[in-house]
């Protein structure tokens, strides 16, 4: 799960070197001032390299949120790697993984 430049990094090392199943990023956003729809930089590096995106409105509450919560049952992952998402994930998704959640971040955090 991640959106920008920092997470595109993550997801090509993970991906040399482990079975990524999906990738989660922020929906497309209207960029600069003709608004044309910008892809998130991790969405392009996911389709590259083959890995099926998924952008929900949220997690947390709504539609998105369901459907989200159904493929990551369905996908049962070992583990669920964060970098830069821009959204707290609900305890309905930190619990899902066999081994946990991890969250990369690009600064020290308090």
């Amino acid at each position: 799960m991640g959106t920008p430049d920092f997470a595109v990094a993550a997801l090509e090392r993970l991906a040399s070197c482990h079975n990524v199943m999906a990738v989660f990023t922020q929906p497309d956003k209207p960029k600069n001032r003709g608004k044309k729809m910008q892809a998130p930089p991790v969405k392009e590096c996911a389709e590259k390299l083959g890995i099926p995106v998924y952008q929900p409105l949220s997690l947390r509450k709504g539609d998105d949120a369901e459907t989200s919560l159904e493929v990551l049952n369905k996908l049962s992952p070992d583990c669920i790697v964060v970098a830069a998402y821009g959204q707290i994930l609900p305890e309905s998704i930190l619990s899902l993984p066999k081994y946990g959640c991890i969250n990369i971040h690009a600064s020290l955090l308090p």
